[in-house]
């Protein structure tokens, strides 16, 4: 007889995904001497994996990534789903929470590409094939001819394409292309100061019913503290300036000597303009930080530069 399942973790599909799963399933055997056979893991496809000839945004957000998820997690059919955290909308359905958020990769991106090591080497209106505005309004802002181009797709599928010439460049989270083992594929890791990642880049954010005391429970002791800190500081801070996937949002809470340090930044979409913020504070303030700055912010930026909906 087979041995009945004692936990049920829902995940995408992609490769990624799938790799992001079993890592939690294998953290989760350790912490409670169960045998990794008897942690499942249900693929449920979303609306984001099934759109891929428009961007996010005009298909009615990064939501798209979590829904159907979300739905199978609220029927009880899986016990916790595992998300790439920058995946996350700011607002998570009514019943679901952050359980647990394992230990953060590089959060930095890659440049992938069959014509340059940098961007600023690219040939003059060199494509540039992005998914992410907030990538695109930072490669522009540093190379305005460049063309954007729509690159939708898989990790690997994104790298043959880039590779192939059929765009420029890319840029992809290096936390992907070394969780994959595919890091020797990136012709540069990009400096932070130019690139500022996404709010939640790096981590793997793992979801759960608000009221499931069992599930709460299983699921604490693989939770990274660190992680979950500036993870709670970002959200927060994209909360603030009702992050969407039609304005170009950048995060990243660090901490360092005991401090939580938070810088964030808001760019125009063709990257003629950014906006920026910094915030110190006590690592048990991080919440409360990552609010205030969004607010900050937010009151410095111009009419129309926070776009609506999405």
């Amino acid at each position: 007889m087979t041995p009945p399942v004692l936990f049920t973790l829902g995940t995408r599909g992609s490769a990624l995904a799938l790799t992001q799963a079993n890592e939690a399933r294998r953290l989760l055997a350790e912490a409670h001497g169960w045998e990794v056979g008897r942690i499942a893991l249900q693929v449920i496809r979303t609306s984001g994996d099934r759109i891929q000839d428009r961007p996010l945004a005009e298909a009615g957000g990064k939501g798209l990534f979590t829904k159907e998820i979300d739905a199978a997690l609220l029927a009880g059919e899986i016990d916790a789903a595992v998300h790439s955290a920058k995946d996350l909308p700011s607002l998570l359905p009514e019943g679901v929470a952050i359980a647990a958020s394992l230990k953060r990769e590089d959060v930095r991106d890659a440049l992938v590409s069959a014509f340059a090591d940098k961007i600023e080497d690219l040939p003059h209106g060199a494509t540039f094939g992005a998914a992410s505005l907030r990538r695109q309004a930072q490669a522009l802002r540093l190379r305005p001819d460049l063309k954007p181009e729509l690159l939708r797709g898989n990790v690997e599928t994104r790298l043959k394409k880039a590779e192939a010439g059929e765009v420029s460049a890319t840029l992809l989270a290096l936390a992907g292309l070394k969780r994959l083992g595919l890091s020797h594929r990136a012709r540069a890791v990009l400096d932070l100061e130019a690139f500022l990642p996404a709010p939640g880049q790096g981590a793997i954010a793992i979801t759960a019913r608000r009221e499931d005391a069992r599930a709460l429970s299983a699921l604490a002791p693989i939770s990274d503290g660190e992680t979950s800190t500036s993870l709670l500081a970002e959200r927060a801070f994209l909360a603030e300036l009702e992050g969407s996937c039609r304005t170009p949002i950048a995060g990243l809470a660090v901490i360092e000597a005991g401090r939580l340090r938070l810088r964030g930044e808001v760019l125009r979409p063709d990257g003629s303009e950014r906006f920026v913020v910094a915030a110190e504070g006590a690592v048990a303030d991080a919440e409360r930080l990552g609010r205030e700055a969004g607010r900050d912010l937010k009151a410095r930026l111009p009419e129309g530069v926070l776009a609506k909906g999405g």
